[in-house]
């Protein structure tokens, strides 16, 4: 995380503890633990790493020039299938800005500069971020053309979910997990290989369009969850982030049928 060697990172504990006299850590087995001096300071270090931050937020948030590096993150199924042609695109019009892409489900800590703009599906993003809501997220039920359903139904859900889903329960008869999944484009493949029924965002299906995969003829209700474009507030001045922003959304906007399930084969009206 810091970008240096472990041996880097040992000396300086050892040349601060020196400074001051006093040891910091304890060296154990299992690694380092804080001591009673570690522990009284640590708030005010972390008081003093927010400040830091804060400070390189407010100086990129001014700078002026289409140049640089942006910490970009996005899920990685957006990416794939929605913004890698466009990104290349997007640096060949900018080649004075490069890109640190952090592709992950959860969503970074842009407070601490881990991230300067993100794309995220979300029902509310965090109060500090400030951004645009591009369009909500409509669902579908998925299955193999070929699947045959017996005594049982089989469906496959998200790696959090807990027990058989509503969905489910709904419309499917006798439905049984035979798979959790953590990946939407992994649980795309689960379909086609005929592992069972899954609730995949309509975006990923109809942008593969896997002839094996089909959408069946069952009306969802809209998510609650949103694809968001956003970034931290000290950063709205900085003009490369806004030039990039600002070319996402546009890529996004032009992909809103496919987030609403418009391109799908069947199409049910509300």
């Amino acid at each position: 995380m810091l970008g240096v060697n472990h041996s880097t990172v040992s000396r300086r504990i050892q040349a601060l503890e020196a400074s001051h006299g006093v040891r910091l850590f304890e060296r154990t087995n299992a690694g380092y633990r804080l001591t009673e001096a570690g522990v009284s300071i640590y708030d005010i270090t972390q008081k003093l790493a927010e400040e830091a931050n804060k400070a390189s937020r407010i100086l990129q948030g001014q700078d002026a020039r289409l140049e640089g590096t942006i910490n970009l993150t996005m899920p990685n199924d957006i990416f794939m299938f929605l913004m890698a042609n466009p990104l290349a695109k997007f640096s060949q019009l900018h080649p004075n800005i490069s890109f640190n892409l952090l592709l992950s489900k959860g969503l970074r800590n842009m407070a601490n500069r881990e991230a300067d703009l993100a794309i995220r599906v979300t029902a509310t993003p965090p109060d500090y971020l400030i951004g645009t809501k591009i369009v909500h997220l409509q669902h579908g039920l998925y299955a193999n053309k070929d699947l045959v359903i017996k005594e049982i139904t089989p469906i496959i859900t998200w790696g959090s979910e807990q027990g058989v889903p509503i969905w489910a329960l709904q419309h499917c008869k006798n439905p049984r997990v035979v798979m959790k999944v953590d990946d939407l484009f992994g649980m795309h493949q689960a379909v086609k290989a005929g592992l069972g029924i899954a609730r995949i965002p309509c975006f990923i299906a109809d942008i593969v369009k896997d002839a094996d995969v089909i959408r069946m003829p069952v009306r969802m209700p809209p998510s609650d969850f949103a694809v968001w474009v956003l970034h931290h507030q000290d950063l709205r001045r900085s003009a490369k982030v806004n030039q990039c922003r600002s070319y996402i959304k546009e890529v996004l906007l032009q992909h809103k049928a496919y987030f609403l399930g418009e391109m799908s084969e069947n199409v049910f009206s509300p």
